[in-house]
């Protein structure tokens, strides 16, 4: 594990652009005080706002600055692993002109290679990256010529999951530090969305993309493709589908998160409110990879709250207490909630309860919270404004990989 610190890594970025403390401070409006503090690690770290403010100033990911962890936490087989995931996202046989390895492979039925998918994209919801690094990259590459070699009825329910499929790879990529990738991965997905012509699913692909946006800090592009997708597929208020209410409830919400994060809050609840009213609507539901329901969107409420310039804190604990943890049926997306929970707790003075929750997550979610910049950001405050020493957080701050273990 890297013993740097973000403000070795802030020094490294800064000297690289060729850029003064006092430079940076103008160009991010982070005060100069606050950057020598942190190279110095007089401090070890400082507010979430903060720390994209200079990420943003030095043109880089604020994932770099916080140390994103780029690999699984287990080693993968020959077949597997993100490398390999790299790889089948990156199809060298599919570019023009470039001759194709005709593999005389045996390939899995399309009921039978479906049926995988499902799978895959269980170990995605339940937090198991390694797992799902391991089997993606061979999912994806029979996924290929399975669509490729079916005929018939099945056609278009292969292509459906096929990008179903580019969307389990663009995600898991997003998540263990590749936007690249992911990025790549969403434009797969969207072209097998349009060979199975499945608007819905290039509603996914759409609202795939805005998260993969908002990790690479392109705030504006992200809420503003979310909500031109939801406009385009707003279902019929008598005849609308549970499925089309899904898909249109979740590039709103997709749309929310980058808008709070512009500090554009009433543009964010009002989102929220029509995607409340579509999941009225829908009921709870599973479709395209995800799941749907009014208690989806109440996690996203306490989310939207917490993010900004300016986090409600009294406001994102009010509307924590409105979500019943039962009805969550993702474990990652439980734990994500949980996570900006933590976070309000903390930002309110109670930091006993934070780091409670904060063990809860890693004890349900081990694997998951490595990879999740708020668990980081939030850890690092933490140490930060220890008053005595806390076994406990120091644990966590060592597994968590953001200080080296004593």
């Amino acid at each position: 594990m890297s013993s740097k610190t973000i403000g070795d890594r802030l020094s490294e970025l800064r000297r690289y652009r060729d850029v003064t403390q006092e430079q940076l401070a103008e160009r991010s409006g982070v005060h100069v005080d606050t950057i020598r503090k942190l190279e110095q690690n007089v401090r070890q770290s400082a507010r979430l706002g903060t720390l994209r403010k200079l990420a943003r100033a030095l043109d880089t990911e604020l994932d770099r600055l916080l140390g994103q962890p780029t690999v699984t936490t287990e080693l993968p087989d020959d077949d597997g692993g993100l490398i390999a995931l790299r790889d089948a996202i990156q199809d060298i046989s599919a570019l023009p002109g470039v001759p194709s390895d005709d593999l005389d492979e045996a390939l899995p039925s399309a009921e039978s290679w479906m049926g995988q998918v499902r799978a895959a994209t269980t170990l995605y919801w339940e937090g198991a990256y390694s797992e799902l690094a391991r089997c993606l990259p061979l999912l994806l590459r029979d996924g290929r010529a399975v669509a490729r070699e079916t005929t018939g009825s099945l056609v278009e329910q292969v292509w459906n999951q096929l990008a179903l499929s580019y969307q389990l790879a663009a995600s898991l990529a997003t998540q263990s530090g590749h936007p690249d990738w992911a990025f790549e991965a969403v434009e797969k997905q969207l072209h097998a969305a349009q060979r199975a012509s499945d608007p819905l699913m290039e509603g996914m692909g759409v609202s795939t993309l805005s998260w993969v946006l908002l990790r690479q800090g392109r705030w504006e592009e992200a809420q503003s493709i979310a909500e031109r997708k939801a406009d385009a597929l707003e279902p019929s208020m008598r005849r609308g589908t549970s499925a089309q209410y899904a898909v249109y409830g979740n590039l709103l919400v997709a749309a929310a998160t980058p808008a709070a994060r512009r500090d554009q809050k009433d543009e964010a609840d009002e989102y929220l409110n029509f995607a409340e009213a579509a999941a009225v609507r829908s009921g709870a539901v599973r479709v395209y990879g995800t799941a749907f329901s009014p208690v989806d969107v109440k996690t996203q409420i306490v989310n939207i709250a917490m993010a900004g310039s300016e986090p409600e804190v009294e406001k994102a604990l009010e509307a924590s207490k409105e979500v019943r943890h039962n009805l969550i049926k993702r474990p990652v997306h439980l734990a994500a909630h949980r996570l900006d929970v933590a976070q309000a707790q903390y930002q309110a003075g109670d930091s006993e309860a934070a780091l409670d929750t904060l063990l809860e997550v890693e004890a349900d979610q081990p694997e998951w919270i490595r990879y999740q910049m708020l668990a980081r950001a939030t850890v690092l405050e933490m140490r930060e404004e220890e008053r005595r020493r806390n076994s406990r957080l120091r644990g966590l701050a060592a597994r968590l990989g953001v200080e080296p273990a004593l």
